[in-house]
């Protein structure tokens, strides 16, 4: 499978695997089922696997470690720290406090059994914490050999900046799709003036752009779209019509409206790497045959008109849950 190159010379497979979903948000998971997941990504060439402490709680990371032990060599293995939560699952906040992010990382590399974690993100900046403080603890877990690259997500351009000159930035992460095109305002182009790799979450909408969500009532319990602004009312129906577009694209071509939207996504540079997250074999083996799907000029701009940038309803959370992009 051919690599892509993120910041500092990290190479990666085309496609990563989004693992939250095995555990958390998305509805119940199945261990055994996530297992052969993640080790079908494997045999299928697909080695960059992203995590973060927070999902499970903890048991994410656990079941990542899990499924890679034994084959560590073969995996790029990323994940996060900074949204701090209880053993309960209660959100305790955002903490970018240096001795925080020192305990965090312990505590990752003791579940995912492993001695070093090769991408290592900030998952939120703390805005009570200069980012140049939090980057400090981070350049020195990188000189200990704890990790061997870093990261940001939903950080704003002059925050990327800053965290930058403590200590370079291999790959930041950004929600990216078709119905999700903020990185394209000032992310994107910074990222390639400084060069940062940009990987991609959520690359299918949260599953919108499958085609497979066709009713707001269809989430199982334990689903957190269920209460997304994207999946309620008028928002769902104006968003299905968007994806309805697309999935005629998609069988024009011949292809699934995942497989479509993630050849979208791929489109956008080598530089853009795409982590769909699944916890079924089947949804994976499709999404890695997107990797030879190419996208004619002229069907890029079938898709540009079909779901135009800021034509999707609704926002990307819940208000209470909102990301704010830390400027």
């Amino acid at each position: 499978m051919k690599q892509r190159t993120l910041g500092q010379g990290l190479t990666v497979s085309p496609l990563g695997l989004g693992c939250m979903g095995m555990s958390e948000f998305y509805g119940a998971g199945d261990e055994a089922e996530s297992l052969a997941t993640l080790h079908r990504a494997l045999d299928l060439g697909v080695t960059f696997l992203d995590t973060a402490d927070m999902y499970g709680p903890f048991t994410n990371e656990r079941l990542v470690g899990k499924a890679i032990a034994g084959r560590r060599d073969e995996v790029v293995l990323a994940t996060k720290f900074g949204v701090e939560r209880g053993p309960d699952g209660s959100m305790r906040g955002i903490n970018g406090r240096p001795d925080y992010v020192r305990r965090a990382c312990d505590a990752s590399l003791q579940r995912l059994g492993v001695d070093h974690i090769d991408l290592y993100y900030q998952h939120r900046v703390d805005p009570a914490v200069p980012v140049e403080e939090t980057w400090g603890a981070l350049a020195e877990l990188v000189a200990q050999g704890k990790v061997r690259h870093l990261g940001i997500s939903e950080a704003a351009p002059a925050v990327v900046r800053r965290a930058h000159a403590v200590h370079p930035i291999t790959a930041g992460q950004y929600e990216y799709s078709l119905f999700t095109r903020d990185p394209e305002d000032e992310i994107i182009a910074t990222f390639r003036e400084l060069g940062i790799g940009l990987v991609a979450y959520s690359p299918l909408g949260r599953g919108f752009l499958t085609g497979a969500i066709t009713s707001a009532d269809q989430f199982q319990a334990g689903d957190f779209r269920a209460a997304n602004p994207r999946f309620q009312g008028e928002n769902f129906a104006a968003n299905r019509e968007l994806v309805v577009r697309i999935e005629r694209i998609a069988e024009a071509k011949g292809v699934t409206p995942a497989q479509l939207a993630l050849a979208w996504v791929l489109a956008q540079g080598e530089d853009v790497v795409p982590i769909p997250g699944t916890k079924r074999r089947a949804y994976l083996e499709q999404n890695v045959a997107a990797l030879d799907i190419a996208l004619t000029a002229q069907e890029l701009a079938g898709l540009e008109e079909a779901a135009p940038r800021g034509a999707v309803a609704g926002e990307r959370y819940p208000t209470a849950a909102l990301p704010r992009i830390t400027s």
